[in-house]
């Protein structure tokens, strides 16, 4: 048995910390306001983000949060989204993550879904029920 990986999510406008491990921006869009010179991250994920049509629907209403997630991880199935994801994993099976965003309710975000799905194992579904790689949804 494997253990737990260790995945956090931060804004990206935070310093970095030590146990941050690798540093992955997982918006689609650029933090606004930061200069690249600027950017205490290792890669730039943006494949794992929401659609540009979700992310705008979502408009950061933590009321339409548990909508957003479902809909979110039915994206995350998407080909692209998938490699992406696949990434994510390998990067956490290395060692800590740490997902940034420049969302300001971290807890309602994009990114807390993200870190949600890959602290899952692979059999099990989290809370919100995406299935990991091979396994099957009814």
């Amino acid at each position: 048995m494997t253990g737990a990986v260790e995945v956090r999510v931060r804004r990206v406008y935070d310093d970095p910390a030590p146990e941050d491990g690798t540093r992955v921006l997982v918006d689609r869009m650029w933090p606004r306001g930061m200069a690249k010179a600027e950017a205490g991250f290792d890669e730039w994920c943006k494949e794992a983000a929401p659609s540009t049509e979700l992310r705008q629907w979502y408009g950061h209403r933590p009321e339409r949060f548990a909508d957003f997630r479902r809909r979110y991880e039915d994206e995350l199935r998407e080909p692209d989204r998938e490699r992406a994801l696949d990434r994510l994993r390998r990067l956490a099976s290395s060692g800590p993550v740490t997902l940034l965003t420049a969302t300001r309710d971290v807890e309602h975000s994009h990114a807390a879904v993200l870190a949600e799905v890959l602290r899952a194992s692979p059999d099990e579904e989290p809370e919100g029920g995406l299935p990991g790689p091979g396994s099957q949804r009814e």
